[in-house]
């Protein structure tokens, strides 16, 4: 992967790990010669990754709406940084800029940015690794909601497992590394005895 999109919350959280471990993970991409895709803010966790990669080296395309940049909380140590329109256009340009994503803690927009590259794979529409990286037990409770999907008929095990949740920062980019997409249809078919 030589771009990856990483999503994460404008919050650093309320326990200095989550800062901590976004800056780590700018790190360990820089290192490994990989560009980051992101949201192009200076605030939370968004700021710890792109600061990490840029301490060693490594390059940051940021991807920030003009409405956000009025604000004042553009990041303005980018390798690049593209003003678009409109958040939809945020998102659009962070997947077409990268070979994978992954989504640190965060708050709604963290889990639309997911969910919504997550559906589009589920769909077909990409082959591309979607990974969370799992500090202090952040997502602990979206694998039970998945499983519970699973349980109801609500989804495919097979679909569930496209999700990519590591606690360590290499074993996940690894995953995602060697991740190869489910061929299944994602449509569940009722049993015929139910019909």
């Amino acid at each position: 992967m030589k771009r990856i999109s990483v999503f994460c919350g404008s919050s650093p959280g309320n326990d200095e790990i989550y800062e901590h471990t976004a800056r780590k993970l700018g790190e360990i991409l820089a290192e490994r010669k990989t560009t980051i895709v992101y949201g192009g803010t200076n605030i939370g966790l968004m700021n710890a990754v792109a600061n990490g990669a840029l301490s060693r080296g490594g390059e940051v395309t940021g991807i920030l709406p003009e409405f956000i940049r009025k604000k004042g909380f553009a990041h303005t140590q980018l390798t690049e940084l593209i003003i678009v329109d409109s958040m939809h256009e945020r998102k659009r340009r962070m997947f077409e800029l990268s070979d994978g994503m992954i989504a640190l803690p965060g708050g709604l927009g963290t889990l639309e940015e997911f969910f919504e590259v997550l559906a589009w794979s589920q769909l077909g529409l990409h082959k591309k690794p979607v990974g969370l990286l799992n500090i202090k037990g952040f997502w602990d409770a979206l694998k039970i909601l998945t499983q519970k999907m699973v349980s109801e008929g609500f989804l495919k095990e097979e679909n569930r497992k496209m999700i990519l949740i590591g606690d360590e920062i290499t074993d996940l980019l690894d995953r995602m590394e060697k991740y190869s997409a489910p061929s299944i249809e994602k449509w569940i078919q009722r049993d015929s005895n139910l019909a």
